[in-house]
C-alpha cells in the first residue's frame, strides 16, 4: 500500500516550478492581447466605414431629393402665387392684411409661412380668429373672424361725434379696443363710455382699468336680461371712481354702483314695471342706496307731444303794456307844454274817403 501512494504521488507531481508557471502564463496573456486588440481595430474601422458609407449615401439622398423638390416645387411656375382670397365678416381691408402678412402675387406658393402669416392676422385689433388654407397649385385663402364691437370709448367727459373724434375707439366684449378705417352706420348707435382717463387708450390693447370692465360687464347684463327692450343704454360716465352714471335712450339717469350688477338691475327692472303700471316716465334713481331708493319721475313724451299739437282751445290773455307814455311838445316861447294829437285820430282823418260832388251837365239850347 505504501509503495503504490510513493508511485501515485510522483506521477501526479507537477514538472514545473511556481516561478516557470507565471512566466508561462504571462506569455499566453501577451499574445491573446495582441490579437484579441488587432480584432477589435479591425471590428471598428469596419464600423467607421460603414457609417461614412451609411453618411455619404444620406448626404446624397438628400441632395437628390433637394434639388428636385427645387426644380419641381419652388423654381416650377406651375405654382406662383395668383390668388389670394379674403374672406371677412367685417371691415377688415384687403390691402391692410397684405401690408401686415407681406403676401403678394408671384410669390412662390411653398415659400409662403403659414404659421406666420396666421399669427401676423391674429396680431390686429380687430381680428378675433384666422384660418390660413393654401390651395394648390396657385391660391391662399385667408377667412377672419372680426371682433364685434359693443361699444365706443373714450378718455373724454363729453364728445358730440366718435365717429369723427381721434380720442373715441371701438371696444368689444372683451375690452379689446380697436380702430376701424372702415366705419358702419350701426356703430353709431353703440353706447358711449366716457370719462376712462385712468389708462391710456391705444388700439390693439386691452382695457385694464376696473369702472371699464364694470361698464362692460353692464352692457353684457342689460342685453341678456328681459330689460333690453325696456332699458337700452346709450351712455355710461365713469369718471366719477366710485359709480357708473347711465342715460338710456329715455333720456332717464341711473346711477349703478360697481358691485352686484345683477340685484341692482332687478331693482331697475322693479321701478320700470311700477312706471308702466301706474303712467308714469321714470326720471332718476340711485341703485347705489339699498333701502329707501330716492327716484324721480319725469313728464311722459305722449304729455310733451300731445301739448306741443293740440294746445288749449282758450288761448291766455296777457295784459297790455304801454311802451311809451302820451307823446307832448313844448310849445314855443311860452315854455307849456302842448298834448300832441293822436296817431290814431290823425290816421283816421287821413283816411276818411272824400266826399263825391254831384255834377251837373249844362243844357244845350
Amino acid at each position: 500500500m505504501s509503495f503504490r501512494q510513493k508511485s501515485s504521488r510522483s506521477r501526479n507531481r507537477r514538472v514545473s516550478n511556481v516561478r516557470q508557471r507565471r512566466q508561462q502564463h504571462l506569455l499566453d496573456v501577451k499574445v491573446r492581447s495582441r490579437r484579441v486588440t488587432r480584432h477589435r481595430i479591425r471590428r471598428a474601422m469596419g464600423m467607421f466605414s460603414r457609417v461614412i458609407l451609411i453618411v455619404v449615401l444620406l448626404a446624397a439622398v438628400c441632395a437628390g431629393v433637394r434639388e428636385a423638390a427645387r426644380r419641381l416645387f419652388f423654381e416650377n411656375p406651375d405654382y406662383q402665387l395668383k390668388t389670394i382670397e379674403l374672406q371677412t365678416d367685417g371691415t377688415l381691408q384687403r390691402e391692410q392684411v397684405l401690408k401686415a402678412t407681406d403676401l403678394r402675387e408671384g410669390k412662390n406658393i411653398f415659400k409662403v409661412n403659414l404659421a406666420q402669416v396666421h399669427d401676423c392676422i391674429q396680431q390686429l385689433p380687430q381680428t378675433d380668429e384666422v384660418q390660413v388654407m393654401r390651395k394648390l397649385p396657385s391660391e391662399i385663402d385667408i377667412r377672419v373672424v372680426e371682433r364685434k364691437p359693443v361699444a365706443w370709448i373714450t378718455s373724454e367727459k363729453e364728445i358730440s361725434d366718435p365717429f369723427a373724434s381721434d380720442a373715441a375707439f371701438l371696444v368689444d366684449a372683451r375690452g379689446v379696443l380697436m380702430k376701424e378705417k372702415k366705419l358702419l352706420p350701426e356703430y353709431l348707435g353703440l353706447p358711449l363710455i366716457l370719462g376712462c382717463s385712468s389708462e391710456a387708450l391705444e388700439a390693439g390693447k386691452v382695457i385694464e382699468s376696473s369702472e371699464a370692465k364694470t361698464a362692460l360687464e353692464l352692457l353684457r347684463l342689460s342685453t341678456r336680461s328681459s330689460l333690453q327692450m325696456r332699458f337700452q343704454i346709450r351712455e355710461i360716465d365713469v369718471s366719477k371712481g366710485y359709480c357708473l352714471l347711465v342715460t338710456d335712450k329715455n333720456h332717464a339717469r341711473v346711477t349703478f354702483g360697481f358691485n352686484d350688477l345683477d340685484t341692482q338691475l332687478r331693482q331697475l327692472e322693479n321701478f320700470l314695471t311700477y312706471c308702466d303700471d301706474s303712467k308714469q316716465e321714470l326720471g332718476t334713481v340711485n341703485l347705489i342706496v339699498q333701502r329707501n331708493i330716492p327716484v324721480t319721475f319725469a313728464e311722459r313724451p305722449e304729455t310733451v307731444i300731445n301739448d306741443t299739437i293740440q294746445p288749449a282751445l282758450e288761448p291766455r290773455i296777457m295784459k297790455a303794456i304801454p311802451v311809451h307814455a302820451t307823446g307832448t311838445r313844448l310849445r314855443q316861447g311860452s315854455g307849456g307844454q302842448e298834448p300832441l294829437p293822436s296817431v290814431q285820430k290823425t290816421r283816421a282823418a287821413s283816411t276818411s274817403p272824400a266826399r263825391a260832388i254831384p255834377s251837373q251837365r249844362k243844357k244845350t239850347d
